[in-house]
């Protein structure tokens, strides 16, 4: 059995990912990028947020990150891929309170 808190490991808080929250007018779109096991669905990363943060949540995208390669000298070796969703709130949702300014 998967907990909500084991699907949603961390909010993404980056330059791009914070394009997505607010527009350049400072409008609110309710785009909030996570970080989310490999082997989570789309079905369960809505439950989850709905669950931790109770919102409604309109749609969920998820795309696979590959890790990069990194060398140490004549050493090479590879970070770890991960997964991560972008999750799009509906109009009357209310906002999530990680990504406020």
């Amino acid at each position: 059995m998967k907990f909500a808190h084991d699907i949603i490991r961390r909010p993404i808080i980056s330059e791009r990912s914070m394009e997505t929250v607010f527009d350049k007018e400072g409008n609110e779109i309710k785009k909030y990028t996570f970080e989310v096991p490999v082997t989570a669905n789309k079905v369960e990363i809505k439950k989850a947020c709905e669950d931790i943060f109770g919102v409604k949540v309109a749609k969920v995208n998820t795309m696979h990150v590959m890790g990069k390669i990194k060398r140490m000298g004549r050493f090479q070796g590879r970070r770890a891929s991960w997964k991560k969703a972008i999750v799009t709130l509906t109009k009357d949702s209310k906002s999530i309170e990680f990504f406020e300014m």
